[in-house]
């Protein structure tokens, strides 16, 4: 059986991933390592932004995850992505994903003006770059939902998501697609109030690990 490390950063990402590996490919052995203190030490690294220690530690936790015979890694927090990028060159024997890499992959894949929502403001100043130049992008930020998150009300969370689908879908998007694993749980509240295919950041990096691992798709996938 294949071994995934899921490297993360921020605990909401935890649950989103792992229930995407248990619904389209449940025979991978996942392992999760979270240092929910790599976000709060970049925010307090006073301008030095990623810096050689920060570095040193992805390239520790990737270490640690190879050494347990992880075949595959996936970082989960968009923040790291430099510093993602040289674990997959230190590591290029094996796949190394940075979150959205996948997602963005599948999404450029169809013409059409893409909607891309997030709950997290500099998400959206941060992820565009991510795309090939020239994506026609419309962007929208759903305000309050990722405060309903973290307040537990998850129903408020998924309906401000959604509501900004329909938005997008009035913008003239052909398909959406949700910018932080932690909106997951959001795809069919999305479908549901836009009428159109919505992408996750999570569906799209199992996907890509189950191929780039050589293991074939599941009947349901």
């Amino acid at each position: 059986m294949t071994r995934i490390a899921l490297i993360h950063a921020l605990s909401h990402s935890v649950a989103p991933i792992n229930e995407a590996f248990a619904r389209d490919w449940p025979e991978a052995v996942r392992m999760n390592l979270l240092d929910d203190s790599l976000s709060a030490d970049l925010a307090r690294n006073n301008g030095r932004g990623l810096d050689a220690a920060m570095h040193e530690r992805f390239q520790r936790l990737a270490q640690y995850a190879v050494d347990t015979g992880a075949e595959g890694i996936l970082f989960t927090c968009s923040a790291f992505g430099p510093c993602i990028e040289a674990v997959a060159r230190r590591h290029a024997g094996i796949p190394v994903l940075k979150p959205n890499e996948a997602m963005i992959a599948e999404a450029m894949q169809v013409e059409g003006r893409l909607g891309l929502i997030a709950t997290f403001a500099p998400t959206l100043a941060s992820m565009p770059p991510e795309f090939p130049v020239g994506a026609a992008l419309e962007l929208a930020l759903a305000d309050g939902a990722l405060d309903a998150l973290n307040a537990g009300d998850t129903q408020r969370h998924d309906a401000l998501i959604a509501a900004q689908a329909a938005v997008l879908r009035d913008r003239g998007c052909t398909r959406i697609a949700l910018a932080q694993f932690s909106m997951a749980r959001a795809r069919a509240a999305c479908e549901a109030a836009s009428g159109l295919p919505v992408l996750t950041t999570v569906d799209s990096a199992v996907r890509a690990l189950r191929q780039r691992t050589g293991q074939p798709r599941s009947a349901s996938v």
